[in-house]
C-alpha cells in the first residue's frame, strides 16, 4: 500500500486551499472561528445544573449532568457546534428546501420530496406529541440554537455558500426522522411496485411470478419456512422461440442494471445469548449500511445522568446519536444493547384514483365522492426565481404517478402520517431487559426496522420497531389498487400484540441483514418491500454457528467477513462453460478464475471477473423479457430491491428452450456470449484482464457534501482518502464507493469496556478540528476502536446562570 500523509497534514492542506479561496488571513480567521469550543465554561439559562462535556482523542463526547433534560440541551449544543450544516441538510432534504440553500442544482430533489409535504407532516406530528416529548424537543432545540450562536463565526460551509444558517425549530427534529424515512423507504418513490405493475401488464402472470420469485437457496429466516422453489412456465404459457422478434429498445443495459447493481440502505445485526459468551451476558453486533460522507452520519456519544433504575444509580449510555435528534440510536446502557437493520417490509402502496367523469375535481371513495385538494408549494431557489409546484392530494396521499392504463395513482406512505413520528426510542436508554425492549418497540415513531436486543442477563430478542405497520384489506399490496372498494386499502394499524417477535431462541443466535426474517401470517402483516436475496444473512448465520463461544472481537470478524460464498457457484459455472475453449481471450479468462481465492479482496482479479460474468449472464437471460416490457413502457427498468437470482440460476441450470433468447442457438452459446462480454469490456482496458483487480473499482469514495462543487485540489483534501476496500454486496462486509458500514458496533451490556465502535468520516465537520476524520483509518482497516471513550483531552462545562 502506498504511503499517505497523516490526517493532520491533509487537514492543513485543505485549510490552505480554502484560504486561497477565501483570502489568506481572513479565511483562516473565519474557518478557525467556526470550530466547536472544546474547553472552558459557558454560562447559560438552558441548564438547571452543571453539565460536563468531555472529548477524548477520537472526539467521543461524554455528557454528564444531573438530569436527562439538561443533557437534551447539551447534546443539542454539541451537535450544532460540530454538525449544524449536516443537520440543516437533513431537515431541508426531507422538507424539499435544499434549493433555497444550494441553488438550482438541488431543485430536482426538492421537487421529488416537496410533493410529500413532510414539513406540514412534521408540524402536525409535533402538535400531537405528549407534553414530555415536546419538552424534550424544546430543550434540544434551545441547545442547538445556543450552540450555533456561540460559534464565533457561522459554520464554514455557509461561508462558501454565502448564506446564513436559519434557527432550529422543535419540529425540525421530526424532519430529520423524515429524512431517514426517505433514505430507508425508496426515497418516497415506490418505483419498484410501478415496475412490477408494468411487467404484469406486458407479460403472462406465471412468467412474472417466476422472474420475481425469491430464492430459497439463499434464504435464512429466523422463523417460518423457506420459500417454494420457483416454477418456470412451459411453452404453453410463454415461448420466446415462437414469438415475433422484439424490436430493439434504447438503453436496455441501463434498464437491467437495477437488477444486479442496486445499492440499498441496509445493515447487519446479530446477537448471541449469554450461554455462548464468557461473561453470561449476551452480546450484540450492528453495522448499518448507508451512503457514506464526511463527517459520518452518526456521532459518538456517551450520556451519564442519575437514574435509580440503573446499576449504581447512574445511567451510562454509550453509542451513536443522530445529529438533529436527542436520541442514542444504537447503543448500550449497561443492561441492554440494541441495534437496527432496515426491515424492507411494505410501507407504501399505490392507490388508483378514480375521477368523477362529470367533475374531475372529485374522486371516488368508499360510499361516494371526495374533492381533490390542490396546493401550491413555493420552492425558494437561491439565485433564481421561486418555483411553484402544484401538489394534488387525496385522502390517501399525493398523486405522484399513473397506472399502466393511465389512471392517476396516489401514494399511501406511512411517512406521510403524523402518528409515525415521536421520541419513544429514547426510552431504550432506561430499559433493563431484552423482553422489555421488545415490548417498547411497537411504540417507536421511526421507519420500521428490525430491532435486535441483547441484555446483561444473557437474553436476546428480535422484533419490528416502529408504530407504522398498516393493516391491509384484500387488495394485492404489490399492485396499484382501487381503495374506493369496500374491504380494500389500509384498515388500521397493527396493535403491539400483533407484532412478530423471537425471544431466546434455543440455539442462542439471532441475525438480520435486510432479508426476509419471518414467514406465514407474520410476513403477510409486514409485507414484501424488496427483501435482500438472503446470501448475506445466510453467511452471517453460518459464521455464528461456526463459533461455540464469542467475544466482541469474534463479532467484528464476522462483520469483516469478505468471503465470496455467494459467487462460488458462478465461478464453477464459468469454469465449466469455458472448458475446452480454444479462444485465447476466453482461455485467459478461465485461467485467471481457475484459482478461486473466494474473497472480495482489493487485489482479487478472479473475484471481479466472476462477478462480471454473473452480471453479464443475468443481463443476457433477462434481456428478452425486459425488452418486451420496455417496448410497451419506455421508462421501464428492472424492479430494484429485488434480485432475480432464483430465476436466472434455474434457467441456466435447466436450460428450457422456450425461455431462451432466440439470438442464441442454445444455452451454452448464451453463457459463452456472456463470457465474451467480460473479455471484450474488461480485456480491452489497460493491462488487459490480468490487471482488472477488484480494488480498481471498489474504493472508498467518501466525500464531503460540498466537495463536488469545489475545485478538485480543495475537494481532494476535504474528502477521505480514496482507499481500495475489500467487500461487496451479498457478504457481511458490504462496501461500495460512497456506501457501506456507517458504523461497526460490538458490545456485551455491562462489559462496555471490551466493546468496539468504528466509524468512517470522523466526528467533526470542520477541517481544522482535531476530530476531522478521526478514527477513519481504523474503520478502513477494520481495527477495533474502543467503544468507551479514552482519557479526556478537552473539557467544557455548561454552567447555569445564577
Amino acid at each position: 500500500m502506498k504511503a499517505r500523509r497523516p490526517r493532520w497534514w491533509q487537514g492543513l492542506l485543505a485549510v490552505v486551499a480554502i484560504l486561497l479561496l477565501a483570502g489568506f488571513g481572513a479565511g483562516w480567521y473565519l474557518l478557525a472561528g467556526s470550530r466547536a469550543r472544546l474547553d472552558g465554561q459557558v454560562r447559560t439559562r438552558g441548564v438547571v445544573a452543571p453539565v460536563t462535556i468531555q472529548r477524548d482523542a477520537l472526539g467521543t463526547v461524554t455528557l454528564a449532568g444531573k438530569n436527562r433534560g439538561d443533557l437534551d440541551y447539551a447534546l443539542g449544543y454539541v451537535h450544532a457546534q460540530e454538525r449544524y450544516f449536516e443537520m440543516d441538510l437533513a431537515r431541508r432534504d426531507a422538507a424539499g428546501e435544499l434549493a433555497e440553500l444550494i441553488g438550482p442544482a438541488a431543485l430536482p430533489a426538492d421537487l421529488d420530496h416537496r410533493r410529500h409535504r413532510l414539513r406540514a407532516v412534521a408540524a402536525a406530528a409535533y402538535a400531537r406529541l405528549p407534553p414530555a416529548q415536546q419538552q424534550e424537543l424544546g430543550r434540544y432545540r434551545d441547545g442547538v440554537n445556543a450552540g450555533l450562536a456561540a460559534l464565533r463565526v457561522r459554520p464554514w460551509a455557509y461561508l462558501l455558500l454565502h448564506t446564513k444558517p436559519q434557527p432550529w425549530r422543535a419540529e425540525d427534529t421530526l424532519l430529520v426522522i423524515a429524512a431517514m424515512y426517505l433514505d430507508l423507504n425508496h426515497d418516497g418513490r415506490n418505483t419498484r411496485e410501478l415496475r412490477i405493475a408494468e411487467m404484469r401488464a406486458a407479460l403472462p402472470g406465471p412468467l412474472v411470478d417466476f422472474l420475481l420469485a425469491p430464492d430459497p437457496t439463499w434464504e435464512a429466516p429466523l422463523a417460518g419456512p423457506l420459500s417454494p422453489q420457483p416454477v418456470p412456465p412451459d411453452a404453453g404459457v410463454f415461448d420466446l422461440r415462437r414469438l415475433p422478434a422484439a424490436k430493439p429498445v434504447a438503453d436496455l443495459a441501463a434498464a437491467l442494471a437495477p437488477g444486479h447493481d442496486d445499492r440499498r440502505p441496509g445493515s447487519n445485526s446479530f446477537a448471541v445469548a449469554g450461554k455462548l459468551t464468557g461473561t453470561s451476558a449476551a452480546m450484540l453486533a450492528n453495522d448499518m449500511h448507508l451512503a457514506l460522507r464526511v463527517p459520518d452520519i452518526w456521532f459518538r456519544t456517551r450520556l451519564r445522568y442519575p437514574d435509580p433504575g440503573a446499576p449504581g444509580g447512574e445511567r451510562d449510555v454509550t453509542g451513536v446519536s443522530l445529529p438533529g435528534t436527542p436520541a442514542v440510536v444504537v447503543g448500550s446502557n449497561g443492561q441492554i444493547a440494541w441495534g437496527f437493520t432496515n426491515s424492507y417490509g411494505d410501507w407504501m402502496d399505490w392507490v388508483r384514483v378514480i375521477r368523477d367523469p362529470h367533475d374531475p375535481s372529485r374522486y371516488k371513495v368508499p360510499g361516494g365522492w371526495a374533492t381533490l385538494q390542490t396546493r401550491d408549494e413555493v420552492i425558494r431557489v437561491k439565485g433564481a426565481a421561486p418555483h411553484v409546484l402544484k401538489v394534488t392530494d387525496t385522502r390517501w396521499g399525493p398523486i405522484l404517478a399513473q397506472d399502466t392504463d393511465g389512471t392517476p395513482l396516489a401514494l399511501a406512505w406511512i411517512a406521510q402520517e403524523p402518528r409515525s413520528y415521536n421520541l419513544a426510542l429514547i426510552r431504550l436508554e432506561r430499559t433493563a431487559s431484552a423482553a422489555a425492549a421488545l415490548d417498547l418497540a411497537p411504540t417507536f415513531g421511526m421507519p420500521p426496522q428490525n430491532l435486535l436486543v441483547a441484555d446483561g442477563a444473557g437474553h436476546v430478542g428480535w422484533t419490528i420497531a416502529g408504530n407504522g405497520v398498516p393493516l391491509r384489506g384484500d387488495a394485492d399490496a404489490l399492485l396499484p389498487a382501487d381503495w374506493s372498494r369496500p374491504g380494500s386499502g389500509w384498515t388500521g394499524w397493527a396493535a403491539p400484540t400483533q407484532y412478530p417477535r423471537v425471544l431466546d431462541p434455543a440455539d442462542g443466535r439471532l441475525w438480520t441483514a435486510n432479508n426476509r426474517v419471518v414467514g406465514g401470517d407474520a410476513l403477510a402483516l409486514l409485507g414484501h418491500g424488496g427483501h435482500d436475496l438472503g446470501a448475506r444473512a445466510q453467511q452471517i448465520r453460518d459464521d455464528l454457528f461456526a463459533h461455540a463461544d464469542f467475544t466482541p472481537g469474534n463479532l467484528l470478524d464476522i462483520q469483516l467477513d469478505d468471503r465470496a460464498v455467494f459467487l462460488g457457484r458462478w465461478q464453477r459455472l464459468l469454469q465449466d462453460t469455458l472448458a475446452g475453449t480454444r479462444d485465447p481471450a476466453l482461455r485467459q479468462l478461465r485461467e485467471l478464475t481457475a484459482s478461486w481465492r473466494n474473497r472480495a479482496d482489493p487485489d482479487s482479479v478472479d473475484y471481479r471477473l466472476v462477478r462480471a460474468f454473473r452480471n453479464a449472464v443475468h443481463d443476457a437471460v433477462l434481456a428478452p423479457f425486459a425488452t418486451r416490457v420496455k417496448a410497451k413502457y419506455p421508462d421501464f427498468a428492472w424492479p430494484g430491491l429485488g434480485d432475480p437470482e432464483a430465476a436466472v440460476w434455474m434457467l441456466v441450470q435447466r436450460q428450457p428452450m422456450n425461455l431462451l433468447d432466440p439470438r442464441y442457438p442454445d444455452w451454452h452459446a448464451l453463457l459463452l456470449a456472456a463470457a465474451r462480454r467480460v473479455t471484450d469490456t474488461l480485456g480491452r482496458q489497460p493491462g488487459g484482464l490480468a490487471a482488472r483487480r477488484w480494488g480498481e473499482i471498489n474504493h472508498a469514495g467518501i466525500g464531503h457534501p460540498l466537495s463536488r462543487a469545489l475545485p478538485g485540489f480543495v475537494a481532494h483534501f476535504l474528502d477521505m482518502p480514496d482507499d481500495e476496500l475489500p467487500g461487496d454486496d451479498d457478504m457481511p462486509r458490504v462496501a461500495r464507493p460512497g456506501f457501506g458500514a456507517s458504523e461497526r458496533f460490538d458490545v456485551s451490556p455491562g462489559h462496555e469496556a471490551q466493546g468496539v465502535l468504528e466509524m468512517p468520516g470522523g466526528q467533526s465537520d470542520n477541517p481544522l478540528s482535531p476530530y476531522y476524520g478521526a478514527g477513519h483509518e481504523d474503520w478502513v482497516h477494520g481495527r477495533p476502536t474502543p467503544l468507551l471513550p479514552g482519557p479526556a483531552r478537552h473539557t467544557l462545562v455548561l454552567e447555569p446562570v445564577p
